[in-house]
């Protein structure tokens, strides 16, 4: 029984030193990870370069700068020009007025949507500053009556063609 005992008690022995060493190993490497993996430490960095002194430079005046502000405002502001009343004859030939004036930066669309339906009456295709539409044929034949509609003007971009906003006005369809 004693050989039997002695061979438990190594084989108990065995075991704890493995499982000593699988310790020792853990925490070993628990440091040596924690060792090459600190957080970075922030590093002061002073550059041997300074801004120079001053040469030809000069400050812009007071004149330039309220021209550059003026382009400025003027590029943004928009006058849309459409004649409250389009008279129509024929089914689709009207009198129909829209204008871009010259002072405007931009290219427009028009759309014209009867009020009640939501019908599209008429597109213009673009309408550069400067341009001008003098009497329309309209896409919808509209029966005789009265037709209370809404304008819908699309600005865009000159340069790269993007939808820049967007305004609306009144107008009536008068078809005799």
């Amino acid at each position: 029984m004693n050989t039997t005992n002695t061979q438990s008690n190594q084989k108990n022995k065995k075991i704890i030193l493995l499982l000593l060493l699988l310790l020792l190993l853990s925490v070993g490497g628990y440091f040596v990870y924690r060792h090459f993996n600190q957080p970075d430490v922030p590093v002061t960095i002073v550059s041997g370069e300074f801004l120079p002194d001053g040469k030809d430079a000069a400050k812009i005046s007071g004149e330039e700068l309220q021209q550059l502000a003026q382009k400025k405002v003027d590029a943004s502001q928009f006058n849309m020009v459409i004649a409250p009343t389009a008279n129509v004859q024929q089914g689709t030939k009207s009198d129909l007025f829209i204008q871009n004036p010259p002072h405007n930066a931009n290219p427009i669309n028009v759309e014209i949507r009867l009020k009640d339906s939501n019908e599209l009456v008429y597109t213009s295709g673009a309408i550069h500053p400067g341009y001008e539409i003098k009497g329309a044929t309209l896409e919808k034949k509209l029966e005789e009556g009265s037709y209370p509609a809404t304008a819908l003007f699309s600005i865009y971009d000159g340069n790269t063609k993007g939808k820049r906003g967007q305004v609306a006005a009144a107008i009536d369809f008068v078809v005799k």
